[in-house]
């Protein structure tokens, strides 16, 4: 540790990415921060069922906390949680349903994938999780489809947005019959590699629907359309990321309604 470099306090509020466990008592957390990007963070005795807060830092909570370290990343990159308010427990509201819990955890993964380098702030990309954590817990919408207007946005904050209404390849506008990820989206006949895929108007559509916030389009698409569209949403994601997340095999594609 640098000479003369003290640990000192500040405030956050944060989305609770990750927890894990560290010793007998203590946790290892991973939030995603308003101001400050992403940030692990160590909570002492949290794991004790004395444990004033130990609740509170469960993934999917929106929480208010002291922290004591660097936020300008001098010294070690753990901090320590000293004090944690909740503002939006979200999990209680969807612990016990399957679809809203897998859905939670690909969107978790993912904010924490996209944000590669810690402490570097990104505060639209909070926003956006916190939104898609707040609308899992509504239950408004159907789980697949706020994990896919998720994925979408949120690649379209770090440049990968898949092309859906012109030519990935030469930019002509249009909605195009194929499909191909490592072209960047929506293709058209004279751009179109071998392999594309070839999905329905209707699933362009919904992709369409879904990165613009368009509800009303959105819930009322097919079960066939909104399979479709999940997987070319995942797919053109991994491929960017250039390697596959976890929990996107174990949510739940079967449920039809909100």
């Amino acid at each position: 540790m640098p000479a003369g470099y003290r640990r000192h306090l500040y405030r956050d509020d944060a989305v609770v990415l990750r927890a894990q466990k560290l010793g007998e008592s203590d946790r290892i957390v991973t939030l995603l921060t308003r101001r400050h990007g992403r940030l692990r963070a160590v909570a002492r005795g949290v794991r004790r069922t004395t444990s004033r807060f130990g609740a509170r830092l469960e993934p999917f909570g929106h929480i208010d906390l002291q922290l004591a370290g660097s936020p300008e990343g001098v010294g070690s990159s753990l901090h320590s949680v000293s004090q944690v308010e909740a503002l939006s427990l979200f999990g209680k509201s969807f612990l016990a349903d399957y679809p809203r819990y897998t859905a939670a955890s690909a969107i978790c993964e993912t904010a924490e994938r996209l944000t590669p380098v810690e402490r570097e702030p990104s505060l639209r990309l909070f926003q956006l999780t916190l939104g898609a954590l707040k609308a899992l817990a509504a239950g408004e919408h159907a789980a697949t489809l706020v994990l896919d207007a998720y994925l979408l946005r949120g690649m379209a904050f770090a440049g990968w947005a898949p092309a859906v209404t012109e030519c990935a390849v030469c930019g002509e506008p249009g909605q195009h019959a194929a499909f191909a990820v490592p072209a960047g989206g929506a293709v058209c006949p004279d751009c179109r590699p071998p392999g594309a895929a070839h999905p329905s108007p209707a699933t362009l559509g919904l992709m369409a629907a879904l990165t613009a916030g368009d509800w009303p389009v959105a819930d009322a698409s097919a079960p066939s359309v909104r399979r479709e569209c999940s997987g070319l949403v995942a797919a053109h994601l991994q491929w960017h990321m250039e390697r596959s997340l976890r929990s996107l095999p174990l949510v739940d594609r079967r449920e039809l309604k909100p």
